[in-house]
């Protein structure tokens, strides 16, 4: 249905997609700059850090730029400085304690904060609101907009009150069309828009295929002697295989809280393994056991994050747009970060933005010339050989190999190894593959999907258009279950695919229960045929992730 006609048109100097940590620095940046400047932030969450979640230890390079009187700003959540550190190396009943002097420089936590990413970016739009910058939660970025000669014009927010054939309902409200000089993308990993503009302007042609990974969280309040405010605890090992990339963290925050979770690369191979059953595996650990006993689980959320780093880096900038933050991939994977580095991004970009502007240059290009003059680009460079070594040679001797590169050359090898395969060409067929059984969860420790949404708070309005999106609705059936055993019923966090079969375990019918889905957008990523497409539904929908 063609609504075009309808939509009502705003003008702005520069509309920025995302209130994440990217698009907010870029919009406080740029009224740094020029209060004159005109800005609008679209945001699809209900509200300012709803479907944000992060870890979150934060290092707080990028904000001492942007703020640099932050300690001093009501509100600000950063009040947990990380007083201790522990790494391990977890086998099924024990562990290895790697002593913090043999980590490399890079996985250090001195002077960084436990903190909520959630409430990072709650406090950073009052702020930027506090500056003039209009900010609309609830408003879903759904389509890119062109202007006759295929630059970037702006973004469409999406028709509200369809049903789920496309056809109006009594609360339909048409999309709204916002045009820029210049539009900023800062949806994070993954970001559908983002998608889109990589494949129409051959961004990342010179680039390696992106590389990915499911990060599963969990928030529990424990008992006084259970907790260690201040304390950062990293693991690798079990209870995956040494040729899966997997790790831990575990983050004692302020309140008796712990910030629990667990990272599985998306490239790993076995069709069986599911990250969400890995994580509760995880959490029986006789270390994470003890410190979780007489403790409640408070909170469960998941997201993708992006790991290919440098060599996996899109071009940055089109004809009238950026892509910024973790929407292009500037994560630093073996810190296990990436909010500073997003936020540095969206600081580049107003910087890149205000001299377009007032010089009237033709296209963004210095863009990419100050990113790469940047410490953002250094620190991505030294962490350019991390994943690669890990996905190469395994997690024990990877991890080996990534000391000597950190610790003795500081990221300086005369070499970069590549990244050879998107995540979704890596799986094996099921035939090929052992079956893993995982046991039934206690309800105590471990915990099933259903249960786990429920605390997501995730919500959709009903009847509205499926934003799962199959580009052809047989191949689940036909195709992936009988090569792949159907793998979205595992690697989906909350249980939006199932196969369901009939009482003699025939006639399968693939179902998605769309209503489930907390953005994390694995499937976009893993599907081995590439057959799902994550689209926005209607803004406001999704999880509402109080304090992730």
């Amino acid at each position: 249905m063609d609504t075009n006609s309808q939509r009502e048109s705003m003008e702005y100097d520069v509309v920025v997609v995302g209130a994440g940590p990217s698009g907010l620095s870029t919009a406080i940046k740029l009224k740094q700059l020029n209060s004159e400047i005109n800005v609008c932030i679209v945001e699809k969450a209900s509200e300012v850090g709803g479907h944000i979640l992060s870890g979150n230890v934060f290092e707080t390079k990028a904000l001492d730029e942007l703020l640099p009187d932050w300690r001093e700003i009501d509100g600000c959540p950063l009040k947990t400085k990380v007083t201790k550190e522990k790494f391990l190396f977890l086998f099924e009943k024990s562990h290895i304690t790697i002593p913090s002097f043999l980590l490399p420089p890079v996985q250090h936590n001195k002077g960084n904060y436990i903190a909520s990413l959630a409430n990072m970016c709650r406090w950073l739009g009052q702020i930027a609101e506090g500056l003039g910058i209009e900010i609309y939660p609830g408003f879903a970025a759904s389509e890119v907009l062109y202007d006759e000669e295929g630059k970037v014009r702006g973004v469409a927010t999406n028709d509200m009150g369809l049903d789920i054939n496309g056809n109006k309902k009594e609360s339909y409200e048409p999309g709204i069309e916002l045009h820029a000089k210049v539009t900023v993308f800062a949806e994070g990993c993954r970001g559908h828009l983002g998608k889109q503009l990589i494949n129409k302007f051959e961004l990342a042609k010179d680039s390696d295929p992106q590389q990915y990974g499911i990060g599963l969280k969990e928030i529990w309040e424990v008992p006084e002697d259970n907790h260690d405010e201040g304390l950062v605890f990293h693991s690798a090992g079990w209870p995956v295989d040494n040729n899966t990339y997997a790790g831990s963290f575990v983050y004692h925050a302020e309140n008796r809280q712990i910030y629990l979770g667990y990272v599985v690369g998306l490239d790993y191979k076995n069709p069986y393994l599911s990250p969400f059953e890995e994580f509760q595996r995880f959490k029986t650990h006789p270390s994470i056991k003890k410190m979780l006993q007489g403790g409640k689980r408070i909170s469960y959320g998941a997201r993708a994050l992006i790991e290919g780093g440098l060599q996996s880096l899109p071009k940055m900038y089109m004809p009238g747009a950026l892509l910024i933050g973790c929407d292009a991939g500037t994560l630093n994977m073996p810190k296990i970060k990436g909010t500073h580095t997003a936020m540095k991004s969206g600081m580049i970009a107003a910087e890149t933005i205000i001299e377009h502007l007032s010089d009237k240059k033709e296209d963004l290009s210095n863009y990419e010339i100050k990113f790469k003059k940047s410490w953002v680009y250094s620190e991505l460079k030294s962490a350019r050989n991390v994943k690669p070594f890990i996905t190469r040679f395994g997690m024990m001797l990877g991890i080996i190999l990534t000391g000597i590169d950190q610790h003795i050359f500081r990221g300086k090898l005369p070499f970069t190894l590549k990244h050879k395969h998107a995540d979704h060409e890596t799986l094996n067929k099921a035939k090929d593959s052992k079956k893993i059984e995982y046991p039934k969860p206690d309800g105590i420790l471990t915990f099933d999907r259903a249960s786990s949404v429920f605390m997501t708070g995730t919500y959709h309005a009903e009847n509205q258009p499926v934003h799962l999106q199959l580009k052809d609705s047989s191949l689940p059936i036909t195709y992936t279950l009988g090569e792949y055993d159907e793998p979205s019923q595992r690697y989906c966090p909350v249980g939006v695919y199932e196969v369901h079969k009939d009482s003699e375990d025939s006639n399968p019918k693939f179902v998605i229960n769309s209503q489930n889905c907390i953005h994390c957008k694995t499937c976009d990523i893993k599907e081995p045929s590439q057959n799902i497409n994550w689209v926005t539904p209607e803004g406001g929908g999704g999880p509402k992730y109080a304090n992730m």
